[in-house]
């Protein structure tokens, strides 16, 4: 299964994130299959910088997202295009 989760980066004491979409067997900062955006929690006020286009294809592809990632994806907008995209598709099927 693929999971959209956070992988720290940056120096002891001054973590920086990146949202990656990996396997969930792989370790926290092991191999990834891709990156879809970093986020930095050191800034005042944190910066969140997301693809949201990337990140709404990995969500319609099955890609679960961790409690901090799905925070980061409704800060983003990203979710919010993934659930309008979700319920489409659905009224599109229905018709």
């Amino acid at each position: 299964m693929v999971k959209l989760r956070l992988m720290r980066m940056g120096k002891k004491k001054q973590p920086t994130f990146r949202v990656v979409a990996a396997d969930a067997r792989s370790p926290r900062n092991g191999r990834f299959i891709e990156i879809v955006g970093h986020y930095n929690p050191r800034t005042d006020p944190s910066t969140i910088v997301i693809d949201n286009d990337k990140a709404v294809k990995w969500l319609a592809q099955g890609a679960q997202p961790t409690e901090s990632v799905t925070k980061l994806l409704k800060i983003s907008g990203a979710w919010e295009q993934f659930e309008t995209a979700k319920t489409d598709r659905r009224s599109k099927a229905a018709s």
